[in-house]
């Protein structure tokens, strides 16, 4: 009895990932497209693979004898694959990413790196952008945002640091002259060196703690759109001249260094890293795709 590899392949997807529209995020493939081989394969075989329900999936006891014998083999045909496929091809060519400036600074440096050594043959062009853009539009292969503001029908993988903090800080000589706040709120009595959108309001402070949020306006000297201009706020912080709020990677290197200080550090809650979205609606271009499968190794191994 002959079957589509294909077919086996998306089975053994589904079965890994415990329901179609995760394995369609892990794949690239579409859930619709998943739900279709798993028929087939269900008709060619004359049995049910899977009980499915509208919340859930579970493997059938055929299920998951065939899953038990078949993952394996997949897998060391997918090896075999990628072993003749990585000695015959190099992907040529440009990647269009459109990411924020955070990303930018902090997350790309360290993956872009040993991406291009290994892929000579690739360009990136990297367009900063912080505000929320939609990629197809734009012309972007893909793009780096924070899962809150993926679109919907993207596929997403995480890219960078599975999760991250906003950090408050002020330099030394400003908290012994200010004081110390000891509560978000108040720094509604502190000089502040905000972050404004595009289109001119500035960017509220949040923070969480013990299940207490608090959103706050502050007062403050100084005003930036997000980017490059960042450093700006950062120097102005280590001048002594008012309490920064940003990405703690960005603030990490002063704040080793006793430049700065971390105020309100146990407000800073942990949120989701970013991720790496693209359409699965079109065909990945090779550089994509290859750029794709290094962000998958690279968070393998990180974790």
């Amino acid at each position: 009895m002959s079957f589509e590899l294909d077919d086996l392949s998306a089975f053994v997807a589904v079965a890994r990932a415990g329901g179609f529209r995760e394995a369609a995020r892990v794949s690239g493939l579409s859930a619709s497209g998943l739900s279709e081989a798993l028929r087939r394969l269900e008709t060619r075989l004359g049995t049910r693979l899977l009980h499915r329900s509208t919340r859930s999936i579970s493997l059938t006891e055929t299920g998951a004898r065939l899953f038990e014998r078949l993952s394996p083999a997949l897998t060391e045909i997918s090896a075999a694959l990628d072993t003749v496929h990585a000695q015959t091809y190099q992907p040529a060519g440009t990647i269009h990413l459109n990411v924020p400036a955070n990303v930018a600074r902090t997350v790309l440096p360290g993956i872009l790196s040993p991406f291009l050594i290994a892929h000579p043959q690739i360009r990136v062009d990297v367009t900063v952008e912080d505000s929320f853009v939609d990629i197809l539009a734009s012309g972007a292969d893909a793009g780096i945002r924070y899962e809150e503001r993926l679109e919907q029908d993207m596929i997403a993988i995480p890219i960078g640091p599975a999760t991250q903090r906003v950090l408050t800080a002020a330099a030394p000589s400003y908290l012994s002259a200010r004081g110390r706040p000891q509560h978000s709120s108040e720094l509604l009595e502190h000089a502040c060196l905000r972050l404004r959108f595009a289109g001119g309001a500035p960017a509220m402070w949040e923070f969480e703690k013990d299940e207490e949020v608090i959103r706050l306006d502050p007062p403050g000297p100084l005003l930036v759109q997000p980017g490059s201009a960042c450093d700006l706020l950062v120097e102005t912080a280590l001048s002594g001249l008012g309490i920064v709020c940003l990405f703690e990677d960005w603030l990490a290197p002063h704040i080793r260094s006793g430049a700065l200080e971390v105020v309100l550090d146990d407000w800073a809650t942990p949120f989701s890293g970013p991720m790496l979205y693209y359409s699965g609606r079109r065909q990945l271009p090779p550089p994509l795709r290859a750029f794709i499968d290094f962000i998958r190794s690279h968070q393998s191994s990180a974790q």
